[in-house]
């Protein structure tokens, strides 16, 4: 059952010191654990809710360089972000894939239409040219390329590139978490830190277990707060002042069907003067995003967050017709945490980029992570692993390459064995891509255990859900090794499927409930009411 890891690592929390606990399961606290895990720290990891259940699953799927910080002159960071997404790029060649951005630029814009192309031929630059070249098109050019684009009052665009997460955000995050893991780490989701002290040269931090309520204490020799934007929360309960402080912007998206065959994100400047994308998502387009100042972590979908998608979209693109509320397929909110000195909360959050801060304490060994992008989440391990192991912690594999995807070797391993027992014969008609991809990509070298699986019983390659791309024996290893806690863990953030699948065809899905059964076995039509009831007490009727 997909509880049962789950279970041994919360009796394992108690029964050691670790030489550092993250509390935090989002991209920060992932990539964190993994570095450590990696380089030989004993590790322990836990997060309130899911593993990537808010900033971490709410974003645009892409990992970009940061084009629009060349606007505010952040040249250093531009420069740091590209070699990051070049890094991911490498590291990860079957998740991290190079995008066109097919960008318009309207009459009256702020700059003319030719210089935001140099701009571009700047930043493909500042890229190492490891991505295709800029290209610049006049108002007719971008007609003929993308006829769904409306340039009735076009003064010309640009063709550059960036990269995007073939997956979702929340799988890529998830992964870090199974690194971690594979190298010792013991994280366990659902677990809330109540507070920590200090106790020596030990930190002692009460903990509970949100599905049982039982209590846990953990103890640690450091202690890394990398609860996103719940980070100020958090060091408020231990007592820590930090010099930085966090703001928030609230970006929304919205998923319709995809509106445009070709496979580049659409890029426009929105009626706020800030960037809107149309991004694809296999049969799907995500629309967005909204920037909007909020005071509290906790954000939802506003009617005047769709209409404002929705009235940017139809001006800027020439549809058949408009798009409206039905046909919106699935939403997509949080915050983005910005990083500031000023806690007064006077900083201009127009102005503030993504940058990541690691703020040490000055007397405790206790380290917390402001801000930061998924883009620059491998520098972020590196350098939680350089701050650790400066407050004496003993890190054994300094030089140990902690993340990637596995050799070329292997994969070479992995799709001979699958051509020799033709695999890719089994992919469902609506499948976007052939299974021995999509299983090498999601799973690595626990793909091969998929193939065996499938070797005993072929119907395993079969889809439980229509068009979801989840097989059953996919939902069989996740129940295995995934920490699947409730439903929405599963259709939400270790797979996209709630995101691309209409909540009225989710509810009336035969599969549904074989699925429920492989994650849960007898505690599954609790698990499938909870889902059921949270899902329509959410309003996920749309569509």
């Amino acid at each position: 059952m997909a509880i049962s890891l789950r279970k041994t690592n919360l009796e394992k929390l108690s029964e050691q010191v670790y030489d550092v606990l993250i509390v935090g399961g989002g991209i920060n606290g992932a990539v964190a654990a993994a570095a450590l895990a990696g380089r030989g720290v004993k590790v322990a990891l836990i997060d309130r809710e899911d593993f990537a259940s808010g900033v971490s699953s709410s974003s645009s799927n892409l990992a970009w360089g940061g084009i629009k910080y060349l606007e505010s002159h952040e040249y250093l960071l531009v420069n740091k972000l590209c070699k990051s997404r070049n890094e991911l790029m490498r590291a990860y060649p079957s998740t991290v894939k190079e995008i066109r951005f097919f960008t318009t630029i309207q009459r009256g814009f702020r700059f003319p239409s030719f210089f935001v192309y140099l701009g571009a031929v700047l930043y493909w630059l500042m890229g190492r040219c490891k991505t295709r070249p800029p290209r610049y098109f006049t108002a007719g050019q971008l007609e003929r390329l993308e006829p769904v684009v409306n340039t009735e009052n076009a003064a010309g665009g640009l063709e550059y590139s960036d990269c995007y997460l073939y997956d979702n955000d929340a799988r890529f995050v998830f992964n870090f978490v199974r690194t971690a893991l594979n190298y010792g780490c013991i994280a366990a989701n659902y677990v809330e830190s109540l507070g920590t002290r200090r106790v020596g040269e030990l930190w002692c931090s009460e903990a509970r277990d949100v599905v049982s309520g039982s209590a846990l204490q953990i103890r640690s020799r450091v202690l890394i707060n990398a609860c996103g934007p719940y980070a100020d929360a958090h060091n408020r309960l231990t007592g820590e002042a930090t010099q930085y402080h966090h703001l928030f912007s609230k970006g929304i998206h919205l998923i319709v069907d995809r509106v445009t065959d070709n496979k580049r994100v659409l890029t426009f400047f929105a009626s706020d003067g800030r960037l809107f994308f149309l991004i694809p998502m296999g049969p799907k387009t995500c629309i967005g995003t909204t920037d909007t100042q909020v005071t509290d972590p906790a954000v939802g979908v506003t009617d005047e967050d769709r209409h404002f998608v929705l009235d940017n979209v139809n001006a800027l693109l020439d549809l058949e017709q408009p798009l409206t509320i039905d046909d919106v397929v699935a939403e997509r909110v949080g915050v983005r945490p910005l990083a500031t000195e000023d806690e007064g909360g006077d900083a201009d959050w127009v102005q503030l980029s993504r940058k990541h801060v690691i703020e040490q304490s000055e007397h405790h060994r206790h380290l917390t992570i402001f801000g930061g992008k998924l883009t620059d989440c491998l520098n972020v391990g590196d350098e939680v692993v350089e701050k650790v192991a400066a407050m004496g912690v003993i890190v054994p594999d300094p030089d140990n390459h902690w993340y990637g995807e596995p050799s070329a070797s292997q994969r070479k391993e992995f799709m001979l064995q699958a051509k020799l027992m033709n695999l890719d014969k089994l992919t469902d008609a609506s499948s976007s891509e052939p299974l021995s991809e999509r299983f090498w990509r999601r799973y690595g070298t626990a793909a091969f255990g998929l193939l065996e699986r499938i070797r005993e019983d072929e119907s395993c390659a079969r889809l439980l859900l229509e068009k979801a791309e989840y097989t059953r024996c996919e939902i069989e290893l996740a129940a295995r090794r995934e920490m699947i806690v409730k439903l929405e863990d599963f259709m939400r953030r270790r797979s996209k499927i709630e995101q691309v699948i209409r909540w009225r065809d989710i509810e009336n899905a035969p599969g549904l409930v074989e699925a429920c059964d492989i994650l849960f076995g007898e505690d599954a039509p609790m698990r499938l009411q909870e889902y059921l009831q949270g899902g329509r007490n959410a309003g996920r009727s749309a569509g």
